[in-house]
């Protein structure tokens, strides 16, 4: 056990821990669970090798999507003689996941599922939403498909393994050459793809390595049928309660999925139906200053009273399962070794904290406070001051210039901003508009923001 990946293990005695599970005041054995005499430690990380047995087969789930798209695009009838409901119904196909599924969106077409046993293709458009830079864990004995690398937790996953952009690159450290769409341009069935990302894949799930070369140095020219799109300082789960949880600052409430996730599917539709093409990818790169590392980042974020910065963010290592692990799915070396990490970066931010690049939405363009794809852990849920998973945070501005000195905060208050509601409202109501007309938002949540808008009030004494 250990607090943090980078300490040395501390070895838990054979005697402290057992195959089991503890009912009723004793411990009943139990080769599916495990017994720690003293129990486990708040965020500390465990490590357990074992020989386990009877692998789950899940490939195929990437084979039973494939084949039953394709009966339902192409066949008349099924091997038992049911005619198919759809029949020549279908003209598009689109595949749209979020988080696990959304990295299983990009897995399917990397390992070239997109064309079925006769060539033709399955899914015409993808939307795969803050899947980061990861593929899944398909086919490989004894994996967890649904396990994912972060910057504390699971970062032995290997769900962040090269190629990592849907672009020809090259890796200097191992020598590999890949694309993770080079098997579907192979077959002649690429889709048209659009990725969306929150911050948080930014620090917690290596976002950047969908659009920049494995060492961080350089923006790559992505493919014509790639959207890639930051959505500016929001969080991995969309927004949420303004509660801490396990995190030291209050987390993220900002409202994204809804909006966006609407807009990118009538975009991917418009797309795929050549109707209108997608909005330009809008993303932090590096050439412009807007994707950046940590102490270019830490120099910019406004120094407010009694938040903490993190330390350091998601940056995946190569790792070394054995010899028969890319070619038959079976790890021989467990832990695996971890190698040299790629590069990653980050969001630069605005004066007040907020993600420059992206689509920003217009709670961030007209903010009323600092709105975070990271946050940082409580003592209670250890190691203190380490990144949370996926969580970001919410910290409203004062309300007026005296209520700011007195906290000694840094960022204008709401009504130094905004002197008065009708100000305030004019000018989200000219950013929500603006989305609009860029293509990244539908009327109907640009009505749905003004009357949430309406309904803020921090001009009554």
């Amino acid at each position: 056990m250990r607090a943090r990946r980078s300490d040395a293990g501390v070895e838990v005695p054979r005697a402290a821990w057992a195959f089991g599970r503890w009912q009723h005041g004793q411990l009943i054995p139990d080769p599916t669970h495990l017994y720690v005499k003293d129990g486990f430690r708040p965020g500390w990380l465990y490590d357990l090798v074992y020989t386990a047995r009877g692998p789950r087969v899940t490939g195929f789930g990437l084979a039973a999507l494939r084949d039953s798209i394709s009966f339902f695009r192409y066949a008349e009838r099924d091997t038992a003689g049911f005619a198919n409901p759809l029949a020549e119904s279908i003209q598009h196909a689109y595949i749209f996941g979020i988080s696990q599924s959304g990295r299983l969106v990009h897995h399917f077409i990397y390992a070239g599922f997109n064309a079925d046993e006769s060539g033709r293709i399955i899914f015409d458009g993808a939307l795969s939403h803050v899947p980061g830079s990861g593929k899944g864990m398909f086919n490989y004995r004894f994996r967890m498909t649904t396990c994912y690398g972060t910057y504390h937790e699971g970062n032995l996953s290997g769900s962040e393994f090269f190629p990592l952009a849907p672009a020809p690159q090259t890796d200097p450290v191992s020598g590999q050459s890949g694309d993770t769409l080079a098997r579907a341009r192979a077959q002649g069935c690429v889709p048209k793809i659009i990725f969306t990302q929150s911050s948080t894949e930014y620090w917690s799930r290596a976002a950047s390595l969908l659009h920049t070369d494995v060492e961080g140095t350089r923006d790559i020219t992505l493919p014509d049928n790639v959207r890639v799109y930051l959505v500016s300082s929001a969080q991995h789960l969309g927004g949420g309660p303004h509660t801490r949880g396990n995190c030291q600052q209050p987390r993220n409430v900002l409202d994204d999925r809804t909006p966006i996730l609407r807009a990118m599917l009538v975009a991917l539709d418009r797309w795929v139906s050549g109707r209108a093409e997608p909005p330009a990818s809008r993303y932090p790169r590096i050439a412009d200053g807007t994707l950046v590392d940590l102490d270019t980042w830490c120099r910019s974020f406004p120094k407010i009273p009694g938040v903490g910065l993190p330390g350091g963010y998601y940056r995946p290592c190569r790792l070394d399962f054995g010899p028969r692990f890319r070619s038959e799915g079976i790890a021989d070396i467990i832990p695996p070794r971890m190698g040299e990490p790629f590069r990653t970066l980050i969001p630069a931010v605005d004066a007040d904290g907020n993600d420059r690049a992206g689509i920003r939405l217009p709670d961030v363009v007209v903010p009323l406070g600092t709105y975070t794809g990271w946050n940082l852990r409580t003592a209670a849920s250890g190691p203190e001051g380490i990144l949370t998973r996926l969580d970001g945070m919410y910290l409203p501005f004062a309300t007026t210039k005296q209520h700011r000195v007195a906290q000694n905060d840094p960022r204008p208050s709401v009504r130094e901003r905004y002197p008065t509601r009708q100000v305030y409202l004019a000018r989200i109501t000219d950013a929500a508009l603006e989305l609009y007309h860029e293509g990244f938002l539908l009327p109907e949540d640009v009505v749905a923001i003004l009357t949430t808008a309406s309904q803020r009030d921090f001009w009554e004494d």
